[in-house]
């Protein structure tokens, strides 16, 4: 059980981007519209994601559990997605009229908004194939993959069929996905047998739990070893958005007990948060140090957050930790007086908070910031 605490002072700068559709781009394309209005995002149970590491990137499972909600995005933040893969039925897919089955896109939060389930899948044009009306989105913060599956009916007519989908956002304004706006499905329906693709063997099926789901879905390379040859392997670890909130309440409710105001989550502040979390877990950490050289205000920095001070707290535990827990430990450190001094700073108004599990360890940081 390792813990450590950073306090540094920094003035930081602004930045962020966007990107692409999904397969061939189809005849017309929906008017991005999408001005994000000052919201917050409800509480809602969203999936949390459980996943299989190997050092090769393969075997990888999802399983949903439960999740928690998203901190309020600011007013002036943008909704920005980018296509990443077709994990289910690729274009041209070939399935049997009256079939049943499951699509998933996985794209990419490349915006600086939080996504929650006011964000929406939405049918818009071509053939519905029994879609529903929509599909709330799992909990995404800026810089994570989202998977998003939705169950559909093939028709019974032989031949080509498309569905295009849009994802609105909690104002209803279409979001823009790369240089397109829709998600696609593109198939050939056929008499008789099972659903074929010349992609097929890489396509990886969705558990039924997940159907008219969406998925949050976090990775980071591990450190590549010196002299190899492999490549960087893939680390795909826990994140249990329960164990978040659950900081992010004890740490508030400790500061009301002496009088003192909550901090306001900051969605780029956790961001940051989240990432030196996924590094310790995949690299074996417990420092302020990231694999890369990070510093807790280059993370911070690279979010695009301006702030007058910045400070980090970082805790590792085997078994990990509850969220009460750390949170308890912080409060109660005798060695180091500035764990509980920045839980109950005057200086700090915003934090960020990360949480990843990994080989039966919890790794996590909280980050305080003013800006």
């Amino acid at each position: 059980m390792i813990k450590k605490l950073f306090i540094i002072p920094v003035l930081l700068a602004l930045a962020l981007s966007a990107c692409s559709g999904g397969g061939t781009a189809p005849t017309e394309t929906p008017a991005v519209t999408d001005t994000q209005p000052a919201t917050a995002i409800p509480a809602t149970t969203a999936p949390a994601i459980t996943e299989t590491f190997t050092p090769d990137g393969t075997a990888v499972t999802f399983t949903p559990t439960v999740g928690t909600v998203a901190p309020t995005n600011p007013p002036d933040c943008t909704n920005s997605a980018a296509f990443v893969a077709d994990i289910t039925i690729p274009d041209e897919t070939n399935i049997a009229g009256g079939t049943l089955f499951t699509k998933t896109w996985r794209i990419a939060n490349n915006g600086t908004c939080v996504w929650g389930p006011d964000y929406k899948l939405t049918h818009y044009s071509e053939e519905r194939m029994g879609a529903p009306d929509t599909v709330s989105l799992g909990i995404t913060y800026p810089g994570e993959n989202l998977d998003i599956s939705v169950n559909l009916t093939a028709p019974t007519g032989t031949g080509r069929h498309q569905a295009n989908f849009v994802i609105k956002n909690p104002a209803g304004l279409i979001m823009n996905i790369g240089d397109d706006s829709r998600l696609w499905v593109v198939i050939n329906v056929t008499a008789g047998g099972a659903a074929t693709s010349t992609a097929a063997a890489t396509a990886t099926s969705v558990p039924a739990a997940t159907i008219g789901a969406a998925t949050a879905v976090r990775t980071t390379p591990a450190a590549t070893t010196s002299g190899s040859d492999s490549g960087t392997p893939l680390c795909l670890y826990t994140i249990d958005r329960t164990k978040l909130m659950e900081v992010i309440n004890e740490v508030n409710t400790y500061r009301a007990g002496k009088g003192l105001p909550a901090y306001t989550v900051n969605p780029r502040l956790a961001q940051a948060a989240q990432k030196h979390a996924g590094d310790m877990a995949c690299n074996r950490l417990s420092a302020h140090t990231g694999s890369d050289g990070s510093t807790p205000q280059s993370r911070v920095t690279a979010t695009g957050y301006a702030a007058a001070s910045v400070s980090e707290n970082v805790y590792t535990s085997s078994p990990p930790f509850t969220g009460q827990g750390v949170v308890n430990f912080w409060i109660t450190d005798t060695t180091n007086a500035s764990d509980n001094q920045n839980l109950l700073s005057t200086t700090f108004t915003e934090i960020g908070v990360g949480y990843a599990s990994f080989n039966n360890s919890g790794y996590y940081v909280i980050v305080f910031a003013k800006p």
